[in-house]
């Protein structure tokens, strides 16, 4: 039996982070999977059925064509498995359909910095491996709407543990949910290359990954 396969997008029309390179090179060695990097539209102008799941690694701006958009919707609510890191945030801004499906869209963040992530749900395989507190050192993504009570919250920032923080005590960082027939799993973690080199994010990562492809 042939190893399911990931389609990892990393295509930036606005800001691009450095880390790209890193966080691709990760990806294809999590877990036991193949892994097409492509920063080419046309990508989800054909059929998307192979793929066990679509990553979003960091990508900004408009990255999808109208067609794209359509097969990308078609296939999460078909039972596709989508994955946004980062920057996946501040993605096509204007498709409202995307932001339901990551379940809240990026505001602004502060300075990269040291802080604590709260573990606020250990029963899923991207935070079982988890401390309660999470030290780690990132850019803190504030988000235009809280999206507590349309996803299950995974992750949360402590904003007493940084500077700049602007959401209050109810910040969540991490989460899941389904759409359509699909699972969608996102993390604003992943800012800097050592991200991708760090056990805990990588398990992370691997543990959303490997939740959000289940369905299919």
């Amino acid at each position: 039996m042939s190893a399911p396969a990931l389609l990892a997008y990393t295509r930036t029309t606005a800001y691009r982070h450095d880390s790209i390179p890193a966080a691709v090179a990760a990806l294809r060695t999590l877990g036991d999977f193949t892994v097409d990097a492509t920063e080419d539209p046309a990508a989800f102008e054909a059929p998307l059925d192979a793929y066990a799941g679509v990553v979003f690694l960091s990508t900004s701006g408009e990255v999808l064509t109208p067609a794209g958009r359509e097969r990308l919707a078609a296939y999460v609510e078909s039972g596709g498995g989508f994955v946004g890191v980062h920057a996946a945030a501040c993605t096509e801004y204007d498709w409202p359909y995307y932001g339901e499906l990551l379940g809240a869209r990026f505001d602004k963040h502060p300075a990269f910095q040291p802080g604590r992530a709260l573990i606020e749900d250990h029963d899923h395989p991207a935070t079982g491996h988890l401390p309660a507190v999470w030290e780690f050192t990132d850019e803190w993504y504030d988000f235009r709407t809280n999206p507590r009570g349309s996803v299950r919250v995974l992750v949360s920032a402590d904003e007493t543990s940084y500077d700049g923080g602007g959401m209050g005590a109810d910040h969540p960082l991490a989460w899941c949910r389904e759409q359509g027939a699909g699972r969608v799993f996102y993390t604003a973690l992943g800012h800097a290359d050592e991200a991708y080199d760090d056990p805990d994010f990588r398990a992370h990562l691997l543990g959303g990954i490997t939740w959000a492809t289940e369905a299919r």
